[in-house]
């Protein structure tokens, strides 16, 4: 026999499903992925011009800037926007805190923080900084 555990975010207060209710790995997943595109894009184009080795260099801080930036002003990073996802506080708020926001970004950009979660889909990311990914 197996433990009822609830739905992924149950604990935290969150619906089942639909607007706020916990986002799917997919969709988290591709969301990272079009947001180091844009960063390997803007590297290459802004910073680095033709040289590649440069614009590599620069792809990681230029994801930590984008991810910061966009955290703080509209809760979601250009991926997590166009995939219907933002990130939102544990306690019920809204808006990231500069310090929470700096680190789960920093936290993010070390990897191995955000491959491991818990049973709501929360990485340590986003345990340390009192966060969760929503639907929106």
């Amino acid at each position: 026999m197996g433990v009822e555990l609830g739905y992924r975010g149950e604990r935290l207060g969150l619906p089942k499903e639909g607007p706020g209710s916990i986002a799917p790995f997919g969709r988290r997943l591709a969301a990272v992925l079009v947001d180091w595109l844009l960063s390997v894009l803007i590297a290459y184009g802004l910073i680095a011009h033709r040289d590649a080795h440069a614009a590599n260099s620069w792809a990681l801080p230029v994801f930590g800037a984008v991810a910061l930036i966009s955290l703080l002003l509209v809760g979601s990073t250009p991926g997590k926007r166009l995939l219907r996802l933002r990130v939102v506080r544990v306690d019920g708020g809204t808006r990231l805190g500069f310090g929470a926001a700096l680190l789960r970004t920093v936290l993010l950009l070390l990897f191995v923080p955000a491959v491991i979660w818990d049973r709501d889909s929360r990485g340590l990311h986003d345990k340390a900084a009192r966060t969760v990914e929503v639907r929106i």
